[in-house]
């Protein structure tokens, strides 16, 4: 009589353990999956940028005229393949601006260029504080700062 008991308790023990198992590894698949919708929207939100340029003219193509791109917090500009908007133009030095994004303004900075950086027509000396609907221009490159 005594030992079914305690192979009942031991069974009942064996139950209980296999439960709080289960109950562990669902809470953590439910967490994994819910990291993995968080991080998959923040992927989302990068790909589309918190901001966008449209190119407003290009006589050499590239970037080609009408495009929307995207842009992040930081986003250089210039003839150099590795920047992140790549301008095909002779006039336009190899990283010639700087695009930044802080607290709640974007900045535009001239990267010491030899034509300069101009905004909406002005040649800027120092970092400007740019508006949606701003026209930057690099070159013969014209591109509008849109939300």
């Amino acid at each position: 009589m005594t030992n079914d008991i305690l192979r009942i308790l031991l069974l009942a023990l064996q139950f209980g353990f296999l439960a709080l198992l289960v109950g562990l590894l669902w809470n953590f698949s439910r967490t994994l999956r819910s990291d993995l919708g968080a991080a998959s929207a923040a992927e989302a939100t990068t790909r589309e940028g918190i901001g966008r340029l449209i190119v407003v003219e290009s006589p050499a193509g590239e970037p080609p005229e009408g495009r929307t791109l995207a842009i992040g917090p930081i986003t250089s500009l210039g003839r150099n393949v590795n920047a992140t908007v790549y301008v095909e133009d002779d006039f336009v030095s190899a990283q010639q601006a700087l695009l930044t994004f802080r607290g709640h303004a974007w900045y535009l900075e001239d990267q010491g260029s030899t034509n300069g950086t101009w905004v909406n027509g002005h040649r800027i000396e120092r970092p400007v504080a740019l508006s949606f609907g701003d026209e930057i221009s690099l070159g013969k490159v014209r591109l509008r700062l849109e939300r």
